[in-house]
């Protein structure tokens, strides 16, 4: 009969081989996060892009700057050409953003792509933005295009990662010309339905600001979506490649390097599986050392929280005999108490002055937060609320917090 300590060990090896087999052949998750950084190959990194901007424009004449702009441009300040910034939120200081307007008024092009752009920069060239409404769009494919006529080819591009899309709801006509629009995809050959400009050239001083809100365009994933690698070329030639392109490094969501020796170890295949031995080897031995050593601990139940039962038993009740008025009541309470709770404000009015407060505390925009709050005074009148008017006011608030729980992380 076999020892029970040696079959325990037979069993603890047989696992351990099995666990490693099967991770070996496990297919590699995708990392989709927007990291925007150079040195990453993932879908949302630049490392295409940047391979390909140093072919396009020679790589002499492309500079990459891992200095704030601020102390860049400070400390260099005959340097001429056109400084890139390229991430998903850019927001400079009020100091930081003068120096790069006041370069580039000096005759030299600022190029920004980024879906949260500072808004000083904003007001500054009288320009607003918005989102397009994904209500009809449950695929969340949208479609591209660019406006100038030796670019456009009748080409549309389509993008179909993005849960919305960045529009300029309002431009500058005098001074901005359009370079691509976009929409919800559909079915139109070569035309989209309704056309939201998404990339502007507009002259500042003598010199020239390009701002798009579109920053997966220069991405791997969408770059390497064939025809796309044309959309991002046609962004592109609008920069002057007689003068250097300073390519910003700094403004970036993902790191440039990493100095967890943890992390440095699970992305090595063998020490990660030397890692993994070693904790299931503490693990087994916590398992029959401790069994020998230790009395078993009865497990004692914690007391169930009836308060969270019970009020999910009445939302049910409201939602099925189809009270969304009660619904809709209870929800901007709860939202009023979130915003006193965690941004400190009077909810009591809903002036000009508390809805900026508000939009610059919780990482949301001023049009945003204006037409949620203009949508629960509507509601708040109305006597009847349907099923859609509920999810539609569901969604602005949650889309509301989400704002503010990526800056709280940031």
């Amino acid at each position: 009969m076999i020892n029970k300590g040696r079959l325990y060990i037979i069993l603890a090896i047989i696992t351990i081989i099995s666990i490693v087999v099967l991770e070996y052949y496990k297919p590699k998750e995708i990392n989709w996060f927007p990291s925007y950084a150079k040195q990453h190959k993932i879908p949302f990194g630049t490392f295409i892009f940047h391979e390909q901007l140093e072919r396009l424009f020679t790589k002499n004449n492309v500079i990459d700057v891992d200095r704030p702009p601020f102390e860049y441009l400070k400390t260099l300040d005959s340097i001429k050409g056109t400084y890139v910034f390229i991430n998903n939120n850019l927001n400079f200081g009020e100091a930081e953003l003068d120096e790069l307007l006041n370069w580039t008024a000096k005759g030299n092009t600022l190029f920004i792509a980024s879906e949260v752009i500072d808004e000083a920069l904003l007001d500054t060239l009288n320009i607003n933005i918005s989102i397009i409404s994904n209500f009809e769009n449950i695929n969340n494919y949208y479609q591209f295009q660019l406006k100038h006529k030796k670019l456009k080819h009748d080409s549309l591009y389509l993008y179909d990662k993005a849960n919305y899309i960045h529009f300029f709801n309002e431009i500058d006509t005098l001074k901005a010309s359009v370079i691509s629009v976009v929409d919800n995809a559909s079915d139109a050959v070569f035309k989209l339905k309704q056309e939201r400009i998404n990339t502007i050239k507009q002259s500042f001083g003598e010199g020239t600001i390009i701002l798009s809100v579109f920053p997966q365009a220069f991405t791997n994933y969408f770059i390497l979506t064939q025809p796309n690698q044309n959309f991002s070329a046609g962004l592109l030639s609008y920069i002057d490649s007689s003068q250097p392109i300073y390519v910003d490094n700094h403004y970036k969501s993902g790191k440039t390097f990493y100095t967890s020796p943890l992390y440095i170890m699970l992305n090595n295949k063998e020490l990660k599986w030397a890692y993994y031995i070693l904790l299931i080897g503490v693990l087994i031995y916590v398992i029959f050392d401790g069994k020998r050593k230790q009395r078993a601990i009865p497990v004692v139940k914690p007391l169930r929280n009836q308060t969270i039962d019970f009020t999910r038993t009445i939302a049910n009740m409201y939602y099925e005999k189809g009270k969304h008025k009660e619904i809709v009541h209870h929800k901007i309470l709860h939202f009023l108490e979130y915003i006193r709770t965690h941004f400190h404000l009077n909810t009591s009015t809903f002036d000009t002055a508390f809805i900026k407060n508000l939009a610059a505390r919780s990482n949301n925009t001023v049009n945003d937060t204006t037409y949620l709050f203009e949508t629960i005074k509507d509601y708040n009148i109305k006597s009847q609320i349907n099923k859609t008017e509920l999810e539609k006011l569901n969604a602005l608030i949650e889309t509301f917090k989400s704002k503010n729980a990526w800056k709280t992380k940031t």
